[in-house]
């Protein structure tokens, strides 16, 4: 099968998009598919190993999004339309479609090619964010380019049910995966922990993007408890102000790989506190490395922290009600490892092999049913 996969992000950029659209790349490219991926051209050169181009990449010119310019915007251009046309897709996959992936979605209509986008990031709340507003507009333009695709596919049912209530028709579930083989208790690191718990007892992080709908001020009572050491791993434009607000918190910036897996195994819980999250992967991976999560009951959490069993689920924007939460948790080992156990055996059949499956299962529905009507 030849796949189009025109997504908003790929790496060397580091976020779920990226993350996602590369783990996708790589699977078609293991079951024997043709992937070529569309990408906007980032700030910073494109990696060249083989790792971050399991297939070829065409990029397209871009430009920063005003106040996150970590995040980039397709401009205009035919580079688009000549790479799709040359690739001669059986089906486009759009990744978080939205500007690059809208385009995408008109070329493949002209050419006739069936198009699956994939939803994965709350553009309606980032408008109000960063742009001051316009979370309507944002929808009515979400609304637009999915109702085009022959099938969507939420992450979570929170993902699903904001869909289907705001009129997008066709949607499907399909999550993320998790490389439950790098994320592993296993990962668990002696030194690296003693050197971060500073003298301290209990071992507490957040890892993610620094970004304003994260709430990551939120940890402030949490950094203030006796005996506990607050690690944040991440960056993003919240990081200097967050640096000043949160005196107590050590911020490691961003960490990727094997070391990023290490920091996860070495915590003894994992706190996520942004309540606009369509799956959250990073709560996923905390799981996989047997650590238990507090974290919002709210958006792609609820589907993965089984509350008193894997980990605790709290009031969104409630900083006491984390403290709460990460206090309850500290003050029993056997209750933290019986947790983790669990939270490694919730996730630890979700890889991204498996995952990738699933969407092929995806595609072969939507081809199936153009082969249909066709008929």
């Amino acid at each position: 099968m030849r796949v189009a996969l025109v997504t908003e992000s790929f790496p060397p950029d580091v976020n779920g998009v990226a993350h996602c659209a590369l783990e996708t790349a790589r699977h078609l490219v293991r079951r024997g598919h043709d992937p070529l991926v569309i990408a906007p051209l980032g700030g910073a050169a494109p990696a060249s190993g083989s790792q971050e181009r399991p297939c070829p990449v065409v990029r397209v010119p871009s430009m920063p999004l005003p106040g996150y310019p970590q995040v980039r915007i397709a401009l205009p251009g035919r580079r688009l339309s000549a790479a799709l046309a040359e690739h001669r897709p059986d089906l486009v996959h759009l990744a978080s479609p939205f500007v690059l992936g809208a385009r995408a979605m008109a070329a493949a209509a002209r050419l006739r090619v069936p198009a699956v986008a994939v939803y994965q990031t709350d553009l309606g709340r980032y408008a109000r964010t960063y742009l001051g507003g316009g979370g309507a507009a944002a929808w009515r333009r979400i609304k637009a380019v999915h109702a085009a695709a022959d099938r969507t596919l939420a992450p979570s049912s929170a993902a699903l049910r904001d869909l289907t209530e705001h009129g997008v028709p066709r949607v499907h579930l399909w999550p993320r995966g998790v490389d439950s083989e790098r994320f592993h208790p296993g990962r668990r690191d002696a030194v690296l922990r003693s050197s971060l718990v500073a003298g301290r007892e209990l071992l507490v992080g957040y890892v993610g993007r620094l970004a304003p709908e994260k709430d990551v001020r939120l940890l402030a009572e949490t950094s203030r408890l006796p005996g506990v050491r607050t690690v944040v791993v991440g960056d993003g434009p919240s990081a200097a102000g967050l640096r000043t607000a949160l005196p107590e918190v050590r911020f490691m910036g961003r960490r990727t790989g094997d070391e990023l897996a290490r920091i996860h195994a070495s915590l003894d819980v994992f706190v996520h506190t942004g309540p606009y999250e369509t799956f959250c992967q990073t709560v996923q991976e905390a799981m996989a490395s047997g650590v238990p999560v507090v974290a919002p009951r709210a958006g792609g959490p609820v589907d993965l922290v089984d509350h008193g069993r894997t980990g605790l689920l709290v009031t969104p924007g409630d900083g006491a009600a984390f403290r709460d939460a990460v206090r309850f948790l500290g003050g029993s080992a056997e209750l933290r490892a019986r947790y983790g156990a669990a939270a490694r055996g919730a996730v630890a059949e979700r890889t991204w092999a498996a995952v990738g499956d699933l969407l092929l299962g995806h595609y072969e529905a939507v081809l199936g049913d153009r082969t249909a009507v066709a008929a």
